[in-house]
């Protein structure tokens, strides 16, 4: 059982972690974050950064809140008591953004409990020197200062920000990109899941979208959007699911465009 005393915690923990992790990644570059090496293909790769990161945040936390879980996506999972809430880790969200100088790029993390629903969530921007933090019911902030998702009742001259998966376009995609553009609604793909999707937390998208959502990177940036106001669908998505986004002004318009595109292009189960 997790309590208010418990979050209070590791949110503390979290803001220090993102703190560092932030001038350990604004301190690397592309030659100083080591060799690039492929894990599942030329679009799936890692650097020492990465590594070093997660190595870090896996030891702070072990030490810190011992019998709780911990998901990372460069070390894979190691399991909690039972019962227990567990860490979501994304060292670098963004690699490849990373390691080619782009900057643009996030640390994440994130507590979830048994069932996966999320607790806390953290995205910090290096670059920006950004923290975006949410606590489960206790509202949305950046750099401590409460955010809300924008009040925009149209998409048409707004920003929509999306991912490819990888470096694919993921199944209805380029649909619901030509829906867009037919609103005038612009898109933008930036090369980080959790950086992108806090941006409609901040106001500074009406909406975004992933093809497949995965807790390590998603979850954190789930939970900071939905308790700055925006709307989910699905609420909480499965893993590999799509995930939109929006401002809850215009959640109809984009859900009806969602269903409508990426919908329509997903197989009957």
């Amino acid at each position: 059982m997790t309590n208010e005393h418990d979050l209070d915690a590791a949110l503390r923990v979290a803001v220090e972690l993102a703190e560092w992790a932030s001038q350990t990644i604004r301190e690397g570059d592309a030659g100083a974050s080591g060799p690039v090496r492929e894990k599942a293909g030329p679009a799936d790769i890692v650097t020492d950064t990465d590594e070093a990161v997660e190595r870090h945040v896996r030891s702070v936390l072990r030490r810190e809140f011992p019998g709780w879980g911990i998901e990372g996506e460069e070390y894979g999972v190691e399991e909690g008591v039972s019962q227990a809430p567990h860490w979501v880790i994304d060292p670098v969200d963004g690699t490849t953004n990373y390691a080619h100088g782009l900057g643009w790029c996030s640390f994440s993390l994130g507590l979830a409990r048994p069932d996966g629903s999320p607790l806390l969530g953290l995205v910090a921007d290096p670059w920006r020197r950004e923290v975006f933090t949410a606590v489960l019911g206790g509202g949305a902030h950046l750099n401590g200062v409460p955010i809300r998702a924008a009040d925009h009742t149209t998409l048409t001259g707004h920003v929509f920000m999306t991912e490819w998966a990888a470096h694919a376009h993921w199944p209805g995609l380029d649909a619901l990109l030509t829906r867009l553009a037919d609103r005038h609604c612009t898109a933008r793909v930036m090369g980080s899941t959790a950086l992108s999707l806090v941006q409609v937390a901040a106001g500074r998208a009406v909406a975004a979208a992933i093809g497949e959502f995965h807790p390590v990177d998603g979850l954190p940036a789930l939970l900071i959007a939905t308790e700055a106001g925006a709307v989910a669908l699905p609420h909480l998505p499965a893993y590999d699911e799509p995930l939109l986004l929006a401002a809850p002004e215009v959640a109809a318009e984009a859900r009806e465009l969602w269903q409508s595109t990426v919908g329509a292009a997903r197989p009957r189960q």
